[in-house]
């Protein structure tokens, strides 16, 4: 059991150094947010275009087999999309009405007999020297049949509001979980940072502190691995000792499970100390004494290309992408 590795949290893939990674953090950030926001008002056709988009770059990019094969990653979450689609499209839509068609063949067949029709003995006029238009159905017309019930067979039935509903959430499901997965596996936490600390600047001329929010979320960020490790050293520490979980009871085991916590904390904030003495140490008092730069930020041919896509994508959803209902 390895809990760094298989768990995606925070995780970033430093190796291979794909056409991703070298991507300017800043703009794809853009691209998340795009990712994040374009679904909204949207229509399910470019829902299904969002997912579409995320898999061929996820097969374009580069990226090991191996990484996006396993269950946490986008086989998994095509995998629990798939299944939540299934269950959305033979859930009840909620109407709880009995439906039926509004236009029957009783309301044809009455049309069809109230109709005028002369007589031999009447005098024709120009009313009745004009051919009558005979009414149709739609299969003469050729136009299709409108039904609101899609498929039906014993309990199970898939109605357009059901399938709709099952569309929106599965696809806003797989986008919001996997982008947001794809931008940390290409993006270091340092790039993160410091991006949004480049992209927060204006944010100082109302007397912010966004040097202080961005060193905190980059500890937040490099602090995840050590929560992850601490747990996996407990566990092992635990299953080493061969405990028989039946023989002590409920009672024994919330009390070792209470003493494993109690210890998880305690190695937790003894981290989080020797992580503070070690930035005090180094100098790191305010933002304004001692400040190191990471990265320095120069857009390049490809993060043009990446922009003018961006661009592009968002012409796209206008035009094409919402959602006319």
């Amino acid at each position: 059991m390895d809990l760094l590795r298989s768990l995606p949290l925070g995780l970033y893939l430093e190796q291979p150094q794909t056409w991703l990674h070298k991507i300017d953090p800043r703009v794809k950030i853009f691209w998340l947010m795009s990712f994040l926001t374009t679904y909204t008002f949207a229509n399910n056709e470019w829902r299904l275009l969002l997912v579409v988009l995320l898999v061929l770059t996820t097969l374009l990019s580069g990226i090991p087999r191996r990484i996006w094969q396993q269950p946490q990653q986008m086989v998994g979450l095509l995998f629990l999309t798939f299944l939540v689609f299934v269950i959305g499209c033979f859930t009840p839509d909620g109407l709880g009405l009995h439906y039926q068609p509004r236009l029957g063949d009783y309301h044809v067949v009455t049309q069809s007999q109230s109709t005028p029709t002369p007589t031999p003995t009447q005098t024709p006029s120009i009313s009745t020297l004009t051919p009558t238009p005979t009414p149709t159905t739609s299969n003469q017309t050729g136009s299709k049949k409108y039904t609101y019930v899609l498929f039906e067979r014993g309990v199970f039935k898939v109605t357009r509001r059901s399938l709709d509903l099952a569309l929106r959430i599965s696809t806003i499901l797989f986008t919001v979980l996997y982008s947001s997965n794809l931008y940390l596996i290409t993006t270091a936490p340092e790039e993160i940072t410091a991006a949004l600390e480049d992209l927060m600047q204006p944010l100082k001329m109302l007397k912010l502190p966004i040097t202080e929010v961005t060193l905190t979320l980059t500890l937040s960020l490099r602090f995840i691995p050590l929560v992850l490790e601490e747990i996996q050293n407990l566990i092992r520490a635990i299953m080493t000792r061969a405990i028989n979980w039946k023989k002590i009871g409920f009672k024994g085991a919330a009390k070792i499970w209470l003493t494993v916590t109690e210890r998880l904390f305690d190695n937790l904030f003894l981290r989080a100390e020797q992580m503070a003495s070690a930035i005090t140490v180094r100098g790191f008092t305010s933002p304004n004494q001692h400040r190191v730069q990471w990265h320095y930020f120069k857009l390049k041919p490809r993060d043009w290309l990446a922009i003018m896509l961006l661009i592009l994508f968002w012409g796209a959803r206008i035009v094409y992408g919402n959602d006319v209902n």
